[in-house]
């Protein structure tokens, strides 16, 4: 894939590009918490969006070419954003990260990347991460990665209309191989939780099903926790967010909730006790302790949070019950995408022997199968 876009550049540019690569992520533990100020526990993976870019001296003009869409656009970055969405990612990192200090100027470039598209593996924070990272480089700007995940998640929220939180784009920067981040959603400080994967497999099952609720409904979810930290909060001046709220101060005030917000609460109280559990369980070689939290964060999200779907359920459920799988649970926004699997090595095939024809005979879709390799975050590569 490198070699593909260096030589699509040079074909449909002049000059030598740099290379810069921002991998997508997958999620152990801690779903709908980051943007409630709360504890995730991402990792970067060995799968990337890759951009060649050079400036091109014009001012503000930028030509990009999109491997994955076989699509040329050209904009001006004090212009209207493009109609394309997958431009619009580009010119709104570029417009952040302008007003954070970095004089861009035109360019232009070719992506691609092998993160597979609507897996829930974030290749949209991916193509924001690449595209920071390299444009903070290539126009001399003085940036720091927090800044640049910041960026990434404005862009989110000024340009394309979903309100996330900054994990994804925190994870494809920051990654390490053989290394979970533990990020504090609200102080951005992390901490690097050592995932020692030797005879384990990290699995990702993909249901099959799109996301098509999944934007409409974050936004939803993130309102209901918000209405939740209102009620708690005329009682409580000192809480902000659901990072400041207890479980007794659920059963305290939930009388005054909307009974869907409570739910919704609860399950991010929950989950946030999940990460750390799930932490100093890894730190300890406790492997079966830090499986169960993941199972317990799946049903969380399924039960309480409803953000899964009938195909994510029978995943996990098929999981739960297997030898050999440590620990599995539905990863993303929801309504679809994947079931993220931690399996020993000597179950993987056997699993995914049992699981595929009977994941078929009930929907009649053959689920698809990614093995991903914990690795590092953006880089610049030539």
């Amino acid at each position: 894939m490198q070699q593909k876009i260096s030589a699509l550049f040079k074909e449909k540019f002049q000059g030598e590009p740099s290379l810069y690569s921002s991998p997508g992520r997958v999620n152990l533990i801690g779903d709908h918490t980051d943007y409630n100020d709360g504890f995730v526990l991402p990792a970067a993976i060995d799968k990337a969006i890759y951009a060649a870019i050079k400036p091109n001296g014009m001012d503000g003009t930028v030509n990009l070419y999109s491997v994955d869409y076989d699509a040329s656009v050209t904009f001006a970055l004090d212009g209207p954003k493009p109609e394309q969405m997958w431009a619009c990612f580009v010119y709104g990192v570029a417009n952040e990260i302008s007003r954070m200090g970095v004089r861009v100027g035109g360019f232009d470039a070719v992506f691609g990347g092998d993160v597979p598209l609507g897996a829930g593996l974030s290749s949209s924070a991916a193509l924001e991460s690449v595209f920071g990272f390299a444009l903070n480089e290539e126009f001399g700007g003085s940036l720091d990665r927090r800044q640049l995940a910041r960026a990434g998640q404005l862009t989110e929220h000024n340009y394309i209309g979903v309100m996330c939180g900054i994990m994804d784009q925190f994870a494809s920067l920051f990654g390490k191989e053989d290394t979970l981040i533990k990020l504090d959603c609200r102080s951005l400080e992390f901490e690097p939780v050592p995932f020692n994967t030797k005879g384990y497999r990290v699995v990702l099952v993909d249901s099959m099903v799109k996301h098509s609720l999944a934007s409409s409904e974050y936004n939803v979810r993130r309102r209901q926790c918000e209405e939740g930290v209102a009620v708690v909060a005329r009682h409580e001046p000192g809480v902000k967010t659901l990072r400041d709220v207890t479980h007794e101060m659920l059963d305290k005030y939930g009388s005054e909730m909307d009974p869907v917000s409570l739910k919704r609460c609860r399950f991010v109280i929950d989950e946030n006790k999940r990460v750390s559990d799930g932490c100093e369980a890894l730190k300890k070689g406790d492997i079966e302790t830090f499986g169960r939290n993941m199972n317990g964060s799946h049903t969380g999200l399924s039960r309480e949070y409803e953000v899964s779907c009938p195909e994510l359920d029978f995943i996990a459920g098929f999981a739960h019950q297997f030898d050999g799988v440590i620990g599995a649970r539905m990863m993303g926004g929801g309504f679809g995408g994947c079931v993220i699997h931690f399996i020993k090595e000597e179950a993987h095939d056997s699993y995914l022997a049992a699981l595929k024809p009977a994941f078929k005979e009930k929907y009649g879709v053959e689920p698809r199968v990614i093995d991903v390799v914990i690795g590092d975050g953006s880089r610049r590569l030539v």
